[in-house]
């Protein structure tokens, strides 16, 4: 493993636990802004709406919008800043899942900014922000939340693209898991997989970091303890909290070390497919598993006893046991266990293949090299 320095950008302020939402209205008016824009979600708007009313009776002006539904894609944002820049407000907060406290993150960072978005995707690009940013998960799984990326398709080629800038950390972040409690088992389980894997890449990546390694290990042992008991019993809400945390944690690690090859092997079926983003991580995490554990064998077997298996007297087979123990939560958790299962073709695996090689900035953190050729074998024992 090789070590790089360490650099990661904690929100100025993160409140977690139950029922903490109902505090975030003291932080907001301690702001003292005039005018709030909101980014959230449909089945959020009657708690929604109850913040905004303590908010308007303070005198504070609010926009909400929900208008993303699904991962946000360059026209969704410029759509919605031709709503947003008018209005100007002060502070921009984003309560829901990934997509939205992504575009919340954007937002925040666009307004009053004289850098276009093309100006800035890709890494250290973006300039500053003006604007307060609050965020709020209502998912358990991206970790958007902590991280200082946003991540986004462009309409161009249909490419994710993704603006990574400390400058995307929110000044405020409140992790309350009571939010969770009514996301569906099926989003529950690809949401929670895919926090999973952020904690998994990061703890077997080339670049891992010690300081990394605390959040991605605990991150790892909490999800794959919880996880399925989150999925089959939405409203037990110690699973719930168990999982929040892990998904928080896995956030921890997106800045300083980041994803690898499942991440990078997965955007092709979002682009090409339209497949979630949580989805097509945990169909693919145990068939990327299986080729890098040869160039990690230590860091895996340490995987495998995070997830819940016994330390067997060798590294190999204590690593295998955790690839068979991914499967086995994918399949508690009702998430398909093959490619073909999720409507891809095969002859368009060359394609996606392709296209996967484009996500060097991910790959080159995998601690096993893919090529093309490999990403194509990986593709197909995945079919």
């Amino acid at each position: 493993m090789a070590e790089l320095p360490l650099r990661i950008f904690f929100p100025g302020k993160l409140v977690t636990g139950n029922g903490t939402f109902e505090q975030l209205i003291d932080d907001v008016v301690a702001l003292q802004p005039t005018k709030v824009f909101i980014v959230t979600i449909d089945p959020l708007q009657k708690i929604i709406d109850t913040f905004t009313a303590k908010l308007t009776a303070q005198k504070i002006k609010c926009v909400t919008d929900t208008s993303i539904v699904a991962e946000p894609s360059f026209s969704d944002f410029e759509t919605l800043m031709k709503k947003v820049t008018p209005f100007n407000p002060d502070v921009v907060i984003g309560i829901g899942g990934g997509s939205v406290l992504d575009i919340a993150k954007l937002v925040a960072a666009q307004l009053e900014n004289e850098q276009q978005l093309r100006e800035y995707v890709g890494i250290g690009l973006l300039k500053g922000r003006k604007k307060k940013l609050i965020c709020v998960p209502a998912t358990s799984g991206t970790g958007s939340e902590v991280s200082p990326n946003a991540i986004f398709v462009d309409d161009a080629d249909n490419q994710k693209k993704g603006i990574i800038s400390p400058y995307l950390v929110p000044d405020i972040v409140y992790v309350d898991p009571l939010l969770t409690v009514s996301v569906p088992p099926a989003i529950t389980a690809a949401t929670g997989m895919d926090a999973l894997t952020h904690c998994l890449e990061a703890y077997t990546n080339k670049f891992a970091l010690p300081f990394i390694d605390l959040f991605a290990y605990e991150g790892m042992r909490l999800i794959a303890a919880y996880i399925e008991t989150a999925v089959k019993d939405g409203s037990n809400i110690n699973a719930r909290e168990k999982v929040a945390m892990g998904s928080l944690y896995g956030g921890f690690c997106l800045g300083p070390v980041n994803t690898a090859a499942v991440h990078a092997l997965s955007y092709p079926l979002g682009s090409m497919y339209h497949l979630a983003h949580g989805l097509s991580n945990a169909v693919l995490l145990p068939y990327v598993m299986e080729y890098n554990i040869v160039a990690a064998v230590d860091r895996y077997a340490d995987v495998a006893v995070a997830l819940g298996c016994i330390r067997e007297a060798d590294a190999w087979t204590t690593a295998k046991a955790g690839v068979e123990k991914i499967k086995e939560l994918n399949k508690a958790c009702g998430i398909p266990t093959t490619l073909k299962e999720v409507g891809v073709k095969e002859e368009t695996i060359p394609q996606m293949a392709s296209e996967a090689m484009k996500i060097q900035r991910l790959l080159k953190n995998n601690p096993r090299e893919i090529t093309e050729q490999d990403a194509v074998a990986i593709f197909k024992s995945a079919f």
